[in-house]
């Protein structure tokens, strides 16, 4: 028989930071939260993690930038301990032939470095960021609305995609075409309407094919480069950080916040199935063969995990079930971190003393086909012989990551 726990109103399973953040919001409401990991640790995939001896590792997610400023207000992170480095310059892209291209958070900077490449996409420049920046604050309000049914059934579907198309219709005729191309388009063709030289336009297209199954060919890459533009770091919009600790800093803010309002955390409690009872939710079995009962169950685990393992396809819809079985889920990047005794040493920047350009994120890929030729590859089930590199060095801002003399470096494969 199961062996019987506590009952409470929600059971959150999972303590990554989409569980932390739902725990810490619903806690504040008074419900009773209980959230469950398998792990030893909270964090989900946004981790710190001691890999080498002394070093504090960032073991999946390596930078911040998306989370919402509204969120860590109402969650109070900062007294919880969360604090964010925003990188300057944010971007460094070496070249072989000796070239280097930086992009500041000084857009004066900036633009005096794209003049290096071309003086017409330095004037440019300006243009495109603010069009950009006015594209990702539209999208950007919509992002925490839930969508409407593009299939309405009900007046409340029709009135939902009525609003939606009020909003969008109520954007500047420019600012409508300028949505559409990059809802649509490749990030190359998109780049290609501002930008002439292939060093500036090879640098922005990484944030089109960053977690994205596709090249900068791709249609749709265009809007993974926007969503990159979207989110602020201590008040400055599109720029990313490291966090103070790790990203695990992050999460042991989250749940901080959350106990302090009541929740409950435990963590090597790995659950083994969602309790349905009458066609409703009613709470979770552990692994351990523990029954915890509640009200509602919300899951951090992927919709497969979700639905077909811990609910059991016998409980769904079968159409619905079908549609969650067909669910794309393809990578087509690895993550590698290394513990060095030396910064890296740039032909087009010598040099091992920290720079600046240490301190950003360091792409290595050539030229917009170069980055296409290893999407090629990837995409006939090959690993890329010449893949697209994302480097970040995280103890060039925080000298408490590692002992001394000890550089880590996250090194994202891009195939």
């Amino acid at each position: 028989m199961p062996r019987k726990s506590e009952s409470f109103d929600i059971v959150i399973v999972g303590a990554g930071h989409n569980g932390l953040v739902t725990a810490a919001y619903l806690s504040r409401k008074g419900l009773r939260v209980l959230v469950l990991e398998r792990r030893p640790v909270v964090g989900g995939a946004c981790v710190t993690e001691e890999v080498f001896p002394g070093c504090k590792v960032s073991t999946a997610a390596y930078l911040t930038g998306l989370l919402l400023p509204e969120v860590i207000r109402d969650l109070e992170l900062p007294r919880f301990g969360y604090h964010v480095m925003a990188k300057d310059p944010p971007s460094f892209t070496p070249f072989p032939d000796g070239r280097h291209l930086t992009l500041w958070q000084d857009q004066r900077r900036s633009c005096e470095e794209i003049a290096k490449f071309s003086q017409r996409d330095a004037e440019a420049y300006p243009t495109y960021v603010a069009r950009l920046d006015l594209m990702a604050r539209f999208v950007e309000r919509l992002l925490t609305v839930t969508p409407p049914n593009l299939a309405p059934r009900t007046w409340q579907d029709l009135v939902a995609l009525a609003a939606l198309g009020r909003k969008v219709l109520g954007l500047p005729a420019r600012s409508l075409v300028d949505l559409v191309r990059i809802m649509t388009q490749s990030v190359r063709d998109f780049l290609d309407g501002w930008f002439e030289s292939d060093a500036l336009k090879v640098t922005l297209a990484t944030d089109g094919v960053i977690g994205a199954c596709g090249g900068p060919m791709s249609p749709g890459t265009a809007y993974v480069l926007l969503h990159h533009c979207m989110g602020e770091v201590n008040g400055v919009r599109g720029v990313w950080g490291f966090v103070r600790g790790g990203m695990g800093g992050l999460t042991q803010a989250l749940a901080r916040s959350a106990e302090a309002h009541g929740a409950t955390i435990r963590v090597g409690a790995p659950v083994d199935r969602i309790l349905v009872r009458d066609g409703r939710t009613a709470g979770v079995v552990l692994e351990s063969g523990e029954e915890i009962n509640a009200r509602v169950v919300a899951s951090g685990a992927d919709p497969k995990r979700t639905f077909l393992q811990l609910v059991g396809a016998q409980h769904l819809d079968p159409e619905f079930a079908s549609a969650v079985e067909r669910i794309k889920m393809e990578g087509v990047s690895m993550k590698v971190n290394l513990a060095l005794t030396e910064l890296p040493d740039f032909r087009a920047l010598p040099g091992l003393q920290m720079g600046p350009h240490h301190q950003a994120t360091i792409h290595l890929c050539p030229s917009l086909l170069a980055m296409e030729e290893a999407w090629d590859e990837a995409k006939y089930g090959r690993p890329s012989s010449r893949p697209m590199l994302e480097i970040t060095i995280p103890t060039t801002c925080d000298e408490t990551l590692a002992p001394a003399g000890i550089h880590l470096r996250h090194c994202k494969v891009i195939t």
